[in-house]
């Protein structure tokens, strides 16, 4: 849901109230909040968690993919345009590949926030999911909180791992050496230069 009217409202260049301040408004929203509201209007259940985990995984997609492309150096667009691409192509050749790496650091605060929150699935009744044994100390003991506590925090874990590797994958050549160049001009030349 984000990601396209991100990316949309960045290439059109308008929006950005939309994008950036309601995303950040709606971040403020605490998750338990948003679940008691659903179980108001959805009652007990999986939809209420969904909506909860989709009010916390929205904002920051959208506001980094806004970002992203908005961002894209306006000297590249219009190159990009002087040797005839149109809006379309610009935005799938130019503009969504810079923006990549901002894009899927969205992608991934998003997916951790769903990923270290789905816990919240028990306080709805739902039950089979490691949020159970959390809240549940008085059968599962510590131990068996902490080992689910554990088990969250390495899927979690494992889910930044994976979305780093396709964002990686995907990152275009060029904007990588760009960052590598820009951070050996901040940190100076190697040692072995030096001497």
């Amino acid at each position: 849901i984000a990601l396209p009217i991100g990316v949309w409202l960045g290439h059109m260049h308008r929006g950005s109230f939309l994008a950036i301040n309601v995303g950040n408004l709606w971040r403020a929203l605490p998750s338990l909040a948003v679940l008691a509201i659903g179980v108001a209007f959805l009652g007990l259940g999986l939809g209420n968690v969904e909506l909860a985990l989709i009010v916390l995984a929205v904002p920051p997609v959208i506001t980094n993919a806004y970002v992203a492309v908005d961002g894209v150096d306006r000297d590249v667009v219009d190159a990009a345009r002087g040797m005839g691409l149109s809006g379309w192509q610009i935005l799938r050749r130019v503009e969504l590949p810079l923006g990549v790496p901002l894009i899927f650091a969205g992608i991934r605060t998003g997916a951790l926030f769903v990923v270290s929150t789905t816990t919240i699935a028990a306080l709805t009744g739902y039950s089979g999911s490691l949020g159970d044994i959390i809240n549940n100390e008085a059968s599962y003991h510590l131990s068996g909180v902490l080992g689910a506590a554990i088990c969250i925090a390495a899927l979690a874990l494992l889910t930044d791992l994976l979305l780093a590797l396709i964002q990686r994958a995907l990152t275009p050549r060029g904007a990588t050496l760009e960052k590598h160049a820009a951070r050996q001009e901040a940190i100076g030349p190697p040692l072995a230069e030096k001497v």
